[in-house]
C-alpha cells in the first residue's frame, strides 16, 4: 500500500499497546492488509474492520473506541501529535466532548514520550519504587473510570492485597480440639484401648466453623462495564482467598463466570469470563437474570447463609412487578445481601428511578463501589460485628 495510511495504522496500534490494549506486530500486518483491499468505503467499515483485528477482549472496547476518535477524527489535535511522531492522518469534528470513561489512559498514550537530549543530563539519584503514602490516598479516592493504565495496574495490586473479615459462622460439623468443654467419646475410646483400658484419656471436639458462601451477580452492560472489570478482579483475589465464592454476570441473560475466574492469572480470568458471557456491554434485563438465578442456582451456592453481592446500578428498562418479587425471593434465600451500585458516587444521588425504588426494600446494605476507597469499605462491611444501623429504605424517603 502507498502513501502515508500504513505508517498511520502502525502508530495507532502503538498508541493502543501504550494504553493497555494488547495489539502484536502480527495484527498491525493483519490491519494493513485489510485496509489494503480497498473495500472499506467509509469510516464505518473501518472502525469495525480494525476493531475485529485489534480488539480481542470485550474490556478493550472502551479503550479502542476512544482511541479510535482521538485518532481518525479530532482533527485539530492529531496534527499536532502527528507533526513529530507520523505523518497527519484524516481528521473530522474538532468539537471538544465530554471526558469519557478510559480517556485518560488513551491520552496519556498518544501524548509523544519525552527525548533523552531534550533536557541536559542530570545525575543518577537512587529512589524507592514504592507508593507514598500521599499517592496511595489519591490512588484510593479516584474514580475507576478515569484512571490511567498505571494507575489500574497499581489499584489491581492493592485490590489483590484486600485483608477480608474474619466472618467465619460455626457449622453442625465438629472438630477435633486440645482442650474444651465437649468430649469426643469415640476418640476417647481408641485412646484407652490403646493403652490398654487402664486409664481414660479424654478427647475433646469442638464445632467447626467456616466462612459463610459469598455469591456476586455483576451487571456487565454497557453502563457498567468499566467498573464491572474492576470488581471481577476483586472477585478473583477474593476466589484465590476463599475456598466457596460463586461469581455470576449478566447483562440480558446470567452466566456463571466462577469456573473461569479461578484462573492463576487476573488477566487470563477475565479474558475467559468475557468469552463466556456474549452479552457484555449490552443492554441490562435485572428482573430476567434474577428470576434465572432464583430458579437454577439458588439453592446450588446460597446454602449455609451466603453473602449476596448485587453489582448493579438497578437502571431497569423493561420494569414490572416481577423486580420487586424476585429481589424479595433472593432476599429472603441468603444471610445478607448488599447492594453495590456506582452511581452513590454522585453526591446529588437520589432513588428516583423505578427499578431502584423496586430493589432497595429488599436489600440489607447499599453502598457505593467507584474506588478503592468503597472497595475497602466493602471488605469492613462484611464482618459480623460491622455496623447496620443504616436502613437502606431511607433513600426511598429521601427521594419522596
Amino acid at each position: 500500500m502507498t502513501g502515508k495510511l500504513p505508517e498511520n495504522v502502525a502508530y495507532f496500534a502503538r498508541a493502543l499497546r501504550i494504553a493497555g490494549v494488547p495489539v502484536g506486530p502480527g495484527a498491525v500486518v493483519e490491519a494493513v492488509e485489510a485496509l489494503a483491499e480497498g473495500a472499506l468505503g467509509e469510516r464505518d467499515d473501518v472502525y469495525w474492520a480494525l476493531h475485529a483485528i485489534f480488539v480481542k477482549k470485550h474490556e478493550d472496547s472502551v479503550v479502542y473506541d476512544q482511541a479510535f476518535r482521538l485518532f481518525w477524527r479530532r482533527r485539530a489535535l492529531i496534527e499536532k501529535l502527528m507533526a513529530q511522531m507520523s505523518p497527519v492522518s484524516p481528521g473530522g469534528d474538532s468539537t471538544p466532548q465530554k471526558e469519557e470513561a478510559g480517556a485518560l489512559r488513551v491520552a496519556e498514550a498518544f501524548a509523544p514520550p519525552k527525548r533523552e537530549d531534550d533536557e541536559p543530563p542530570r545525575e543518577l539519584t537512587e529512589l524507592s519504587a514504592q507508593m507514598t503514602v500521599s499517592d496511595r490516598e489519591t490512588l484510593k479516592s479516584r474514580d475507576f473510570a478515569q484512571m490511567s493504565a498505571a494507575e489500574i495496574a497499581r489499584a489491581k495490586q492493592l485490590i489483590a492485597g484486600l485483608s477480608l473479615p474474619d466472618d467465619r459462622v460455626p457449622t453442625r460439623r465438629f472438630q477435633a480440639a486440645h482442650q474444651g468443654a465437649r468430649i469426643d467419646p469415640r476418640r476417647t475410646f481408641r485412646r484407652s484401648l490403646r493403652g490398654g483400658g487402664g486409664s481414660i484419656d479424654l478427647a475433646f471436639r469442638e464445632r467447626a466453623e467456616v466462612h459463610p458462601p459469598v455469591v456476586a451477580l455483576v451487571d456487565i452492560s454497557g453502563s457498567m462495564a468499566e467498573y464491572s472489570r474492576i470488581f471481577l478482579h476483586f472477585l478473583h483475589a477474593l476466589t484465590e482467598k476463599r475456598q466457596r465464592v460463586h461469581s455470576f454476570v449478566f447483562g440480558t441473560r446470567l452466566t456463571n463466570v466462577t469456573r473461569s475466574l479461578r484462573a492463576r492469572d487476573p488477566d487470563d480470568a477475565l479474558a475467559l469470563a468475557g468469552r463466556a458471557a456474549p452479552d457484555w456491554e449490552g443492554g441490562t434485563r435485572i428482573s430476567t437474570a434474577l428470576h434465572t438465578f432464583n430458579r437454577i442456582w439458588s439453592r446450588r451456592v446460597l446454602a449455609g447463609g451466603a453473602v449476596v453481592l448485587l453489582f448493579t446500578d438497578g437502571l431497569e428498562r423493561h420494569l414490572d412487578g416481577e423486580l420487586s418479587f424476585e429481589m424479595d425471593r433472593l432476599h429472603r434465600s441468603c444471610r445478607q445481601l448488599v447492594w453495590l451500585n456506582p452511581l452513590l458516587r454522585f453526591e446529588a444521588f437520589e432513588a428516583r428511578a423505578s427499578g431502584i425504588r423496586a430493589m432497595l426494600p429488599h436489600v440489607d446494605s447499599f453502598r457505593p463501589i467507584h474506588n478503592l476507597a468503597a472497595m475497602a469499605d466493602l471488605c469492613a462491611a462484611l464482618s459480623p460485628d460491622a455496623d447496620r444501623k443504616s436502613d437502606p429504605r431511607q433513600w426511598l424517603k429521601k427521594a419522596g
